[in-house]
């Protein structure tokens, strides 16, 4: 069996870390790791690789940042000189991100099988470029690995059959659970003078939070009240970074007095950082599934999920971008405590075994 295993944004490397150690248990499998380069900096792909302990990429394409068009076209026709030089059997593709659906298209019109780890995710809101990544990778996909029975049956309304779509869990947690104790060694609340759950983290990237000047400042402005009942710590995407400085708020922000600002953190860093938080408020999709097995309540500041069991069995309260909302939901969490959490089915740090067991049964037809 000839795969290649496909990562393009940080999200991806935890996902794809789990599936390339247990193809490597396997003897007759040869795989080979292709990095896109949709992620290209240290801050937000290589120190990943070095802390989940992935290989370096076999093949680099390189394409840098550019608008969805042009950099969904630039993977496509590099990763098509990728196929038609290595012949792969099957090409995995992870998550949401322009990489997954590029290379799940080229591979398609190429005649190689695609498998889809993530699959059947749906936030309902096509104006998020990841759902329309999502739809199009999936109806593309030969296999479909979904975390969810919500995610089956989104498939199945959408007319995917039954027996491509594979219930295995949810690889974000095995990458999770893995390296969970390591992450906790770190001094990573010492050097940012933080005290066990007396501190929330931020986290935000999405367009629809960041690009638009007035819904980012009324985002500060919740924050600027809840810094002053709870320190912050807040990571910044190099895409916020920029956008502060353009929307002239970064000063504002940096000015709060318990607000404590830093470049994008490794892995193990973040996760030490979520485990101890009082508090989580991001607009991420896989941060509302790593702070449900963590039991640290989530504030997800957008008016949709893909995830919704992160809501109904986990710890996720969905309360948009206004002020209201975020502040109104912060009190009751640091006032009453966090609701009832119930591990979701199957994340269970096994999810990766389970779809390199389908892979193998299904063999014979790669």
């Amino acid at each position: 069996m000839n795969i290649i295993n496909v990562v393009g944004a940080r999200p991806n490397l935890m996902k794809i870390a789990p599936i390339i150690d247990e193809l490597a248990t396997h003897p007759y499998v040869r795989q080979l790791l292709v990095h896109t380069g949709q992620h290209y900096d240290d801050n937000m792909s290589g120190v990943f690789f070095r802390e989940l302990g992935l290989p370096e990429p076999d093949i680099y394409l390189g394409v840098g940042s550019g608008s969805h068009a042009r950099q969904t076209a630039a993977v496509m026709v590099a990763f098509e000189d990728v196929l038609a030089q290595k012949q792969p059997d099957l090409v995995i593709v992870v998550g949401d991100v322009n990489s997954t659906l590029a290379c799940a298209l080229t591979a398609a019109k190429m005649g190689v099988l695609v498998a889809h780890v993530e699959a059947g995710l749906r936030s309902f809101d096509r104006s998020m470029p990841e759902e329309i990544n999502r739809i199009l990778t999936d109806l593309l996909a030969d296999y479909l690995f979904t975390t969810c029975a919500e995610a089956n049956q989104n498939l199945r309304r959408e007319g995917i059959p039954e027996e491509k779509v594979f219930f295995v869990g949810n690889v974000m947690i095995d990458t999770l659970l893995r390296h969970r104790q390591a992450a906790l060694q770190r001094d990573t609340l010492a050097r940012y003078s933080l005290a066990p759950g007396q501190y929330g983290v931020v986290t935000l990237h999405r367009p629809s939070n960041v690009d638009n000047g007035r819904q980012f400042g009324d985002i500060i402005d919740s924050l600027a009240i809840l810094q002053e009942l709870l320190p912050l710590i807040f990571p910044l995407h190099p895409r916020t970074r920029q956008n502060l400085r353009e929307l002239d708020l970064y000063l504002r922000l940096a000015s709060l007095p318990h607000m404590t600002l830093t470049e994008p953190l490794g892995y193990l860093d973040f996760l030490n950082l979520m485990s101890q938080a009082r508090l989580v408020l991001t607009d991420s999709g896989g941060i509302q599934e790593e702070t449900t097995i963590l039991g640290v309540p989530c504030l997800t500041l957008r008016p949709n999920t893909e995830r919704p069991i992160t809501i109904t069995e986990g710890t996720n309260h969905l309360v948009g971008a206004g002020k209201h909302g975020i502040i109104e939901t912060s009190q009751q969490i640091l006032n009453n405590g966090s609701k009832p959490v119930h591990r979701p089915a199957l994340w269970d740090g096994q999810a990766a075994q389970r779809i390199v067991d389908v892979l193998l049964r299904h063999r014979t037809a790669l």
